[in-house]
């Protein structure tokens, strides 16, 4: 492969922020439909089911297609494949907000998904340029766990103020400035990242991979409507089965996967997607129920609805400043387990008081600090178990695999957390299933990271940061 020079730091500060925000934004995309969706179902006249479905509609997508995306980043190069989604997102992006009807805002998040599919991963591939180097990767990679939470909580926040001020189309409107601004700016900011003619698209694999989430995500998207023994649920749901089993006996047999088995025998990563998942939901799961909770039943504006989130801002900033340099101290298992703790018993704060008539104050204020503290600490641990030691030839896949994991939990975890009864009773479950999930990552501050062989080439592990070995250096910042 052609050597791609090296940027100065004041260019790769100028990258990162680049590549940051467009993160940022496909985030703050998938959330800022979530307060005003009681609004949207009374313009568009459409039911509960049909706005799960459109909130969902964006991940569904973007999950499915995030292994395809990140090898199409491998295959083509980073550079070419960010400049590609952008087009397609900018594109769905402009009809989003001009949508005269339910099946067309409908039609434009799910093409918003495709192109975000593309955007992500080659963003984590284009950062691996940006940072060659293992150490000032591995501080990239502990600042960066922690943007997709932000884009979330801007998209909830700024998303009630714009519908409730002006119009729910203009909170639509939002990504459309960045991808422009992406596409003018990639190509100046960005080094070359050439092609790999050898590698294979598999696109046996990315049409099995892509059919069997979205199907089964829409399946279990279905449940909140639908009972589980209904054609509407049971169809997608054992189709998406039958694809995914499919996909990984093909894997096995096909000479360039698009997901080498051997990349998820990883102890680490595996906790580390799993901690990414489950936070993404419990985090969707908070602003989706408590948005339609307050506005539908205790009659809260929109607006009041997003001052309601500005202490989970607030929260959540100021741990997500933290979380690099904790990391770098503690290391990243002991900061995930940390974070997975102090985000359960938010949620278990939330399923108790947040739904009766209690005072803001003492109902819902509580879990609302808490949360998003944990979630800052996990996204940014869980990032670094997730991608830590991954070869630069795979840089595209650990985005696609990071991604993926990121976004079926507001979608397929989600939704499947829903029928678990009641509101507080969905919150409740995740609760738990945060504690257990701490327990387990916990667990592997015992078992230091060993270096291992991934399918696709040698695999170099950082130090682990809970080791003997120095980490120093992750608590110095981005340079």
């Amino acid at each position: 492969m052609p050597h791609t020079r090296e940027l100065g730091p004041p260019r790769r500060s100028t990258a990162f922020a680049l590549l940051g925000t467009i993160q940022v934004t496909l985030i703050f995309t998938l959330a800022a439909i979530a307060v005003p969706l009681p609004r949207i179902g009374r313009e568009l006249g459409v039911a509960r089911a049909d706005l799960i479905l459109l909130s969902a509609a964006y991940g569904l997508t973007f999950a499915g297609l995030l292994l395809l995306g990140g090898r199409v980043a491998d295959r083509y190069g980073a550079r070419n494949a960010l400049t590609a989604g952008l087009l397609v997102f900018a594109v769905a992006s402009a009809a989003a907000p001009l949508a005269p009807t339910y099946a067309t805002l409908l039609g434009a998040r799910f093409a918003q998904g495709v192109g975000a599919a593309v955007v992500t991963p080659a963003a984590m591939a284009a950062l691996r340029t940006v940072f060659p180097g293992p150490a000032a990767y591995g501080r990239a990679m502990a600042t960066w766990g922690g943007l997709s939470i932000i884009g979330a909580t801007t998209g909830n926040l700024l998303s009630g103020v714009l519908s409730a001020l002006w119009s729910w189309r203009l909170a639509l409107a939002a990504p459309l400035l960045v991808a422009a601004a992406g596409l003018v700016l990639v190509p100046r900011l960005l080094p070359v990242t050439p092609p790999t003619p050898g590698r294979r698209l598999d696109l046996r694999g990315a049409v099995l991979a892509t059919g069997g989430v979205t199907a089964a995500s829409y399946g279990l998207v279905m449940t909140d409507a639908r009972a589980w023994t209904s054609a509407q649920v049971l169809v997608p749901l054992s189709a998406g089965v039958v694809l995914l089993a499919a996909f990984a006996a093909a894997e096995r047999r096909t000479p360039d996967p698009l997901l080498p088995p051997g990349f998820l025998r990883d102890g680490r990563r595996r906790l580390g997607l799993a901690a990414i998942s489950l936070t993404a939901s419990g985090t969707a799961l908070t602003f989706v129920l408590l948005s339609l909770r307050l506005q539908q039943e205790r009659g809260w504006s929109a607006l009041a609805t997003s001052a309601a989130f500005v202490p989970f801002a607030v929260s959540l900033l100021t741990a997500g400043r933290a979380a690099g340099a904790l990391t770098g101290r503690y290391g990243a298992p002991r900061v995930t387990g940390a974070g997975l703790t102090t985000g359960a018993a938010g949620l278990a704060l939330l399923a108790a008081t947040g739904f009766t008539t209690l005072p803001y104050a003492y109902g819902l204020l509580p879990g609302l600090v808490l949360l998003p503290a944990g979630a800052a600490l996990s996204f940014a641990g869980a990032s670094v178990l997730a991608t830590e030691g991954v070869p630069q030839s795979q840089s595209g896949l650990a985005g696609g695999s990071l991604n993926t994991a990121m976004e079926l939990g507001p979608t397929a975890l989600f939704a499947l957390l829903l029928t678990l009864g009641g509101d507080p009773a969905s919150m409740a479950a995740t609760a738990a299933l945060f504690a257990v999930l701490a327990a387990l990552t916990l667990a592997r501050t015992r078992a230091p990271a060993r270096p291992t062989a991934t399918a696709g080439g040698p695999r170099t592990t950082l130090p682990a940061p809970d080791s003997t070995a120095p980490t120093t250096h992750l608590t110095k910042g981005v340079h």
